[in-house]
């Protein structure tokens, strides 16, 4: 399976990146490696996960954040990576 991820989720990563590095900067590069390791092993797991929003949702395993993707033929297309903290209404809001 290949993964393919949007500009969007990208700078989802980054912002996560940022708030964590405020907090040290050695937990933001932490932060994006451990989301990356998540974002990485939906090339063997791709599909499982539940559907949340019309998305399949993959929850982090390190930090409190939600890979929403799709499946497509033999692509897995990462559109967003979002905090699980936000209100609901901001989640389904991104996703539009």
């Amino acid at each position: 399976m290949i993964v393919k991820i949007l500009p969007a989720a990208l700078d989802d990563l980054d912002r996560g990146r940022r708030f964590y590095a405020r907090h040290g900067k050695s937990l933001g590069d932490y932060f994006l490696d451990a989301l990356f390791a998540d974002i990485d092993s939906l090339e063997l797991y791709a599909g499982l996960h539940a559907m949340v929003f019309g998305y399949h949702r993959s929850l982090a395993k390190r930090f409190p954040y939600s890979v929403y993707y799709q499946v497509d033929g033999n692509m897995c297309i990462v559109f967003r990576v979002l905090d699980c903290r936000q209100e609901p209404a901001k989640t389904t809001y991104a996703l539009k």
